[in-house]
């Protein structure tokens, strides 16, 4: 059996990062950059106010001066006149700053009262407070520079993101194409989530909760449904897959060793399996191969020992293929707030974290073993202990995955 990490090198060596398209700026939430996105010019393009208030001198802003009003800027409009000594220009916030000011008084620090929309600027107005050069400007160049790498490629891009983007002039932007993920469930014994159970079945819960963590990687999943155990039935499956274009296939059950797990034979028939066994806890029956050209990951069966498979390796790879640089999960440090008993492999167990102390603490959720989907539901992290540690004492750290 490989080690954890060996088993995730031999995938992630062997994942490359799709092709890329071109998408509207409306559909580029959550899309990962293709390439760095470069500012063609200074943001702020120009001095602006950042105040509704008066452009002045800064020799002309002492406390109690009145100084005649020459303009009105309003935002979007460029200035016409330049502003002399003895004089301001009413501007709004945003709108460009005139020729020879230097600076903004609030209009709140002035003797102009009459603020209601569409009142006339006034002939002349008293300053309340002195303000000196600078005050309450936006400067040119402030935000970025001509040149600037803004967004880096391999970005998962967000919200203000594409505010930024919309600031730049980029109506639309390249990104890596999501990766097409073909998903498989394996077992004569699954039924459908509103099927009635029935004696020796239990219903298809895998599917559901990979199909989640596959959207929540930004990847576009093709549901091939549940194989039978038959090699005619996972072979029909996994060519549906071939013919679909998908770039990985992403199997639970049936890669184990029982005399109903046809996955790794029809696999090996049409490809090769790299391996299909990790020294981890759950999940040892996890199987990496390729199926005519295409990626093949085989998760176990039971639902933790899936989640637990796809969060320590489907995760990776598919952020690889996607050209994402988030990377894992965040790992955090945790005391145990109990004693925690392994059988020697590398273990990832269910735990809540709850601050004791001021420090963050992990408490198991209930039992642990690979097919008690409640306690999973019931964590929010998953305690990693190390290959070779069968104990560990109450009061011990360890790294803990954040889910």
């Amino acid at each position: 059996m490989y080690s954890v990490a060996e088993a995730r090198e031999r995938i992630l060596s062997r994942i490359h990062t799709t092709t890329t398209e071109s998408v509207s700026l409306s559909d580029a939430l959550n899309r990962v950059l293709a390439q760095d996105l470069v500012a063609d010019g200074d943001y702020p393009p120009f001095d602006n106010s950042a105040m509704d208030g008066f452009a002045l001198r800064s020799e002309d802003a002492a406390a109690s001066r009145t100084l005649s009003v020459v303009a009105d800027i309003p935002a979007g409009a460029a200035p016409t006149t330049g502003i002399y000594a003895g004089q301001a220009a009413r501007i709004m916030t945003g709108a460009q700053m005139p020729p020879g000011a230097d600076c903004v008084i609030p209009v709140e620090d002035t003797d102009f009262k009459n603020r209601n929309a569409g009142a006339a600027p006034p002939n002349s107005v008293r300053l309340g407070k002195s303000v000196g050069a600078g005050d309450n400007i936006r400067v040119s160049g402030t935000d970025m520079r001509a040149g600037d790498i803004v967004l880096s490629k391999g970005r998962r891009l967000k919200a203000q993101d594409l505010g930024l983007l919309a600031t730049l002039g980029h109506a639309s932007v390249n990104v890596c194409k999501r990766p097409r993920v073909a998903l498989m469930s394996s077992g004569n014994e699954l039924l459908e989530a509103d099927a009635p159970l029935e004696p020796g079945k239990i219903r298809d819960s895998n599917s559901y909760t990979l199909s989640a963590l596959l959207t929540q990687t930004g990847a576009e999943v093709i549901r091939l449904g549940v194989a039978r155990d038959t090699r005619e039935s996972v072979t029909v499956l996994l060519n549906k897959a071939a013919d679909e274009n998908a770039d990985l296939i992403l199997s639970s059950a049936g890669v184990s060793v029982g005399a109903f797990d046809f996955i790794k034979d029809v696999i090996e028939t049409n490809g090769s399996m790299d391996f299909w066994k990790v020294n981890m806890r759950p999940g040892k029956p996890l199987a990496f191969g390729e199926y005519r050209g295409i990626p093949f990951i085989g998760l176990p069966g039971n639902p933790v020992s899936a989640f637990v498979g796809f969060e320590v390796f489907a995760r990776p790879a598919l952020q690889r293929m996607s050209g994402s640089m988030d990377g894992d999960r965040q790992r955090v440090r945790v005391r145990c707030a109990e004693e925690v008993e392994s059988d020697g492999r590398e273990s990832y167990l269910r735990a809540r974290i709850r601050r004791a102390d001021g420090v963050p603490s992990a408490f198991l959720t209930g039992h642990q073993g690979s097919g008690n989907l409640l306690s999973l539901a019931q964590a929010d992290a998953l305690l990693i202990v190390p290959a070779g540690v069968k104990c560990v004492p109450a009061g011990s750290e360890v790294d803990a995955i954040l889910l």
